[in-house]
């Protein structure tokens, strides 16, 4: 399944902040759409970076609620690796395995077009081993 197909069931919108919105606006965001990353942007189109829980507990854990105050683009990870609509929920899921991380931008002529999660992904995976596995049982039954 490609990443279009799963954009198109979850919907486009992206949870976003500025990256001048302070750490406890973000923390709360994510809180309150229970979500688990925010995608760093100051006109809603380029992604500048991306904010994730994981980001913030890392920064409380060393600093504490001293780090509550400052701004996004001091935790965020700037210029996250980003896939496009044309591939794939397999191949999405290798990146994000390899490289550790359960959010990508998808994005299209430099610009946003939605975000991918770990989540996402496994689900349409998920989905196309099913059918797969109804494609063969027919084709098992058929004979």
């Amino acid at each position: 399944m490609q990443v279009q197909h799963i954009l198109q069931t979850k919907g486009g919108a992206v949870a976003s902040v500025r990256p001048d919105c302070t750490v406890a606006e973000a923390a709360e965001t994510l809180s309150a759409r229970r979500i688990g990353a925010l995608i760093v942007t100051s006109d809603g189109k380029h992604v500048e970076g991306i904010l994730s829980e994981r980001d913030i507990v890392r920064e409380l854990g060393r600093r504490g609620v001293a780090c509550l105050p400052d701004r996004v683009d001091a935790l965020m990870t700037p210029n996250p690796i980003s896939c496009t609509k044309n591939q794939t929920a397999r191949e999405v899921l290798e990146i994000m395995t390899e490289k550790r991380f359960r959010h990508m931008p998808v994005v299209e002529k430099g610009e946003m077009i939605g975000l991918i999660s770990i989540g996402d992904a496994v689900k349409a995976r998920l989905d196309e081993l099913a059918m797969e596995n109804e494609a063969l049982e027919g084709m098992i039954k058929g004979l």
